[in-house]
């Protein structure tokens, strides 16, 4: 994954920043504000006008991460994350609540439970889900240990929001896990 950078925006980027703004701006739980974030997000998803053609770009090395807004206060950051066929994250969770929601293509996750196993950890796999066009889902830490992959034949698409700033933080990603992993 490349380090986000900024970048031009949209009339509709506009509007679900301030869509997305309202919504954080109530001050509510993570929990909530993530499922009022997501709701705020659903309306754009699939729009042709969202993305410039230069957020719709990959790498054929790793998914890329386009920085579309990043909230001068911090409170929230919006990012296209632009994957080939086949590539995927590692198993990791994040630093904030976090709202997804697939532009374009299909995204398949997988869900882990974090066990304790003697004197150490392991990985239990919990939920296998697949993310179509419209798609979206969110949560807040804990419990949001997974692993996102591009399974399908052409690009996928998907808009990611957390409640973090990641025009500093350079990801959302909190901590990766080397674990054993069990397969559903």
């Amino acid at each position: 994954m490349t380090t986000p950078t900024a970048a031009p925006t949209t009339a509709r980027i506009d509007q679900l920043v301030d869509d997305v703004r309202e919504a954080v701006g109530r001050g509510l739980p993570p929990d909530t504000t993530a499922y009022l974030v997501g709701e705020r997000l659903a309306a754009h998803l699939g729009s042709p006008d969202l993305l410039t053609p230069g957020q719709r770009e990959g790498d054929p090395d790793h998914y890329r991460q386009h920085l579309l807004h990043a909230e001068h206060d911090g409170s929230f950051s919006i990012v296209a994350l632009v994957w080939l066929p086949g590539q995927e994250t590692c198993v990791h969770d994040h630093v904030s609540w976090c709202v997804t929601g697939v532009h374009e293509g299909t995204e398949s996750e997988r869900r882990y439970r974090l066990v304790p196993d003697g004197t150490t950890a392991r990985l239990v796999a919990t939920e296998d889900v697949v993310n179509a066009q419209g798609d979206v889902c969110g949560f807040a830490p804990p419990g949001d240990i997974h692993r996102v992959r591009n399974s399908c034949s052409s690009t996928a698409i998907s808009i990611h929001i957390y409640g973090a700033d990641i025009s500093r933080l350079g990801s959302s990603v909190r901590r990766v896990y080397d674990l054993p992993a069990d397969e559903l």
